[in-house]
């Protein structure tokens, strides 16, 4: 009888500190089932210029990535956008398939001035067909039909956090996982460590994933089988 009442309480112990462990959103545990949506944006200060580890919000910078017949390259332009009454700064990313342009997006992002998190507000997207823009497919923009700006980039990521980086349901749902804070990449641009490694998928079809890795300083260094194959400032090449 007493073996089994030390038994039941031991249980009643793991389980309790399981229980208090794998609470909340956005935590390390890798239990965590929840996704992050609330990010309390209308109490943030929020910027159009910066940097976290792991990502630069600074005009001028850029990277390029690349496959066998795929390039991406991704442009913080010298130009702002007031979306949901926030001052945006736009990124451009063109992508290329067997040398002809698929899409031109312009993506708006807002930096925290205390956490140094970064916001997503949305994209204007042209996709490309036979070199005429076919269709503006994935749109979104915070502020309209309920969309709301998500979070792109946590300034300390932790394994496990899960968070919405586009919240407009129906139509763009994305979503990350922390996977590895201690990943090492070689690229064609080099072999970076301490690189963060995030899975990614929608809402909209949770089937779908994609693993995506960010080194520190530059961002993102590889996107399936883009790899990074150049980066910097324009003015400093």
């Amino acid at each position: 009888m007493t073996i089994k009442i030390q038994f039941t309480l031991k249980l009643w112990i793991v389980l309790l500190s399981c229980a208090i462990g794998c609470v909340g959103p956005g935590t390390s545990n890798s239990q965590n089932t929840s996704w992050q949506e609330e990010f309390g944006i209308a109490e943030r200060t929020l910027l159009t210029e910066g940097r976290n580890d792991f990502f630069v919000l600074e005009p001028g910078f850029q990277i390029i990535l690349e496959s066998d017949n795929e390039r991406l390259a991704v442009t913080v332009l010298d130009e702002t956008k007031v979306v949901d009454g926030v001052t945006t700064r736009v990124v451009e990313e063109r992508e290329w398939k067997n040398g002809k342009l698929k899409e031109i997006s312009r993506n708006f992002f807002a930096i925290c001035a205390e956490t140094k998190d970064v916001f997503y507000f949305g994209e204007d997207v042209d996709m490309y067909k036979e070199g005429k823009v076919d269709n503006h497919s994935g749109a979104w923009v915070a502020g309209l039909d309920g969309a709301k700006a998500g979070l792109i980039m946590p300034s300390k990521p932790e394994v496990g956090m899960k968070y919405y980086q586009e919240i407009a349901e129906g139509i763009a749902m994305d979503r990350a996982e922390v996977i590895k804070l201690d990943k090492v990449l070689e690229t064609p641009a080099g072999t970076f460590e301490k690189c963060l490694l995030t899975k990614e998928g929608t809402k909209i079809n949770p089937l779908e994933k994609e693993y995506k890795t960010y080194a520190p300083g530059i961002g993102l260094i590889q996107d399936q089988k883009l790899l990074l194959t150049d980066y910097g400032f324009f003015d400093k090449r």
